[in-house]
C-alpha cells in the first residue's frame, strides 16, 4: 500500500508541536497571540509558522480585530484537511474504525466483526481495515488503538498489561499494528482515550482539569489534570468500578457487595430485573414504560453514579464533570437521584459540580482512537 503513504516530511520541532496545539485546541489567533502564549520571539515564531505552512499544516486566515483597540491582525489558522489518521475501536467481537482529519472530523466509518480474539489475526484485521480505507482516503498519518484494559510504557514501548474482554496479557499492539501498518501506531485505554477526545475536541477544551465518566458495558473514569489525562504507574488510574455504594447491596461478578459496577453496568440493570431473556434495549424500554421494576434498576443505577460524581469532585475537585457512554439513559430516567446523591455525598464545601451530560455514538470510541493518533503526532 505504499501509493497510499505521504512523502515523509521532517519531524516536527517542540516550537512547531506547541504552536500546532495551540491553534488546533484553542483556534485561530494571531502571530503576536501566538508568541505571547508560548513565549516564542518574533524570529522564532516566523520560522515555525513558514515550516508549518510549508508542510500544509496551518494558512493564514482573514483579518480579525484580536482586542478592544488597534488595528486588524492576520489570524492563523488549522488547515484539518492536512493530516488524516485512522482511529480503531476493539470491543470483545467487533472492530470499529474511523478516517479522521487533523481536526478529529470523521471523514470515513467502518465496523466489521473480529475475525477471531487472537493477537495474531486481530493485528492483521487491523492492516486489512487500513488497507481498504487508505484506498479511498489515502494520506494516514498514523494510527491509534483504544480498547478496555490497562496500557503503560515500558522502557520506550507501549505494553497492553492486560484485556479482559479480549484474554490478551502483556502485548505490545502498537508495535504490532505499526509493523503491519507501516505507520507510527499508539495504543490506550478506550475510557482515557474518550478522555483526551472531550479534552481537546469536545465540551473540555480550554479546561486544565476535568473528570469523564463512561457508563455502559462497564464504567469507566477518566482524569486530566494540569491539562494531561492521567494514567497512573500501572496504567490504571480511575479504576473506581468497585467503589462501595451499598454494603448490603447486590454481588458484583468479583464477589464485591453494593460495589458501583453492581449497580450501574448495563448487566447489573439488566440483572435486577431476575427475568430471563431480557437485554439492557428491553429492560430500557420498559422503564420508559414506567414498568416498577425496570424503574427501580435505573433509580438505584442513578444513586451509584452520583455516589461516583460526588467522589471524583471530592477527590480531584476539576472545572468539569462529563457524563457519557452508550449507558446514559440513566442520567434520563434517573436525575432526581443522581442529583440527590451528590447532594448527599459531596463535600459540605464543595463548589457545585459542573456536570456536562453528553450524547454518545459508539463510532465516537473509534474516533477517540485518531485522536490518539493526533496527540502521538503532536508528541503530547
Amino acid at each position: 500500500m505504499e501509493q497510499n503513504r505521504r512523502p515523509s516530511a521532517a519531524p516536527l520541532s517542540g516550537l512547531e508541536r506547541s504552536t500546532l496545539r495551540e491553534l488546533l485546541i484553542h483556534g485561530p489567533k494571531s502571530r503576536a497571540e501566538i508568541a505571547r502564549e508560548l513565549g516564542m520571539s518574533r524570529a522564532s515564531l516566523t520560522r515555525v509558522t513558514r515550516t508549518l505552512i510549508e508542510q500544509g499544516l496551518i494558512a493564514d486566515g482573514p483579518l480579525e480585530l484580536r482586542g478592544a483597540t488597534g488595528r486588524p491582525s492576520e489570524v492563523l489558522r488549522i488547515r484539518p484537511e492536512g493530516r488524516r489518521f485512522l482511529g480503531v475501536k476493539l470491543t470483545s467481537d467487533r472492530l470499529f474504525a474511523v478516517v479522521t482529519d487533523l481536526a478529529a472530523q470523521a471523514q470515513a466509518a467502518y465496523d466489521e466483526p473480529l475475525v477471531s480474539q487472537s493477537v495474531e489475526d486481530a493485528v492483521a484485521q487491523i492492516g486489512g481495515v487500513y488497507e481498504r480505507l487508505a484506498a479511498e482516503h489515502p494520506g494516514i498519518e498514523a494510527v491509534g488503538i483504544g480498547l478496555a484494559g490497562d496500557v503503560v510504557s515500558k522502557g520506550g514501548q507501549q505494553i497492553l498489561l492486560e484485556s479482559p474482554f479480549l484474554g490478551w496479557r502483556e502485548v505490545p499492539l502498537a508495535e504490532l499494528v505499526s509493523e503491519r501498518v507501516g505507520l507510527p501506531a499508539t495504543a490506550e485505554n478506550d475510557t482515557r482515550a474518550l478522555t483526551a477526545a472531550e479534552h481537546w475536541f469536545g465540551v473540555g477544551a480550554g479546561y486544565e482539569s476535568m473528570v469523564l465518566i463512561t457508563v455502559g458495558t462497564g464504567v469507566g473514569v477518566g482524569i486530566v489534570v494540569d491539562g494531561k489525562v492521567v494514567t497512573g504507574a500501572n496504567g490504571k488510574a480511575g479504576n473506581l468500578e468497585h467503589l462501595p455504594v451499598e454494603p448490603t447491596g447486590p454481588r458484583c461478578d468479583r464477589g464485591h457487595r453494593g460495589c458501583l459496577v453492581a449497580y450501574l453496568a448495563n448487566a447489573a440493570i439488566v440483572g435486577a430485573l431476575r427475568t430471563p431473556g431480557l437485554d439492557y434495549a428491553s429492560v430500557l424500554q420498559l422503564a420508559r414504560n414506567g414498568d416498577p421494576a425496570a424503574r427501580q434498576a435505573f433509580r438505584d443505577a442513578g444513586h451509584a453514579l452520583g455516589v461516583l460524581a460526588a467522589t471524583l469532585a471530592n477527590t480531584m475537585d476539576p472545572e468539569k464533570i462529563v457524563i457519557t457512554g452508550d449507558g446514559i439513559a440513566v442520567t434520563e430516567l434517573a436525575r432526581e437521584e443522581l442529583d440527590a446523591a451528590i447532594a448527599a455525598n459531596r463535600h459540605p464545601d464543595g463548589a457545585p459540580i459542573a456536570l456536562d451530560i453528553q450524547p454518545f455514538e459508539f463510532d465516537e470510541w473509534a474516533r477517540a482512537g485518531a485522536v490518539l493518533a493526533i496527540r502521538d503526532f503532536l508528541r503530547f
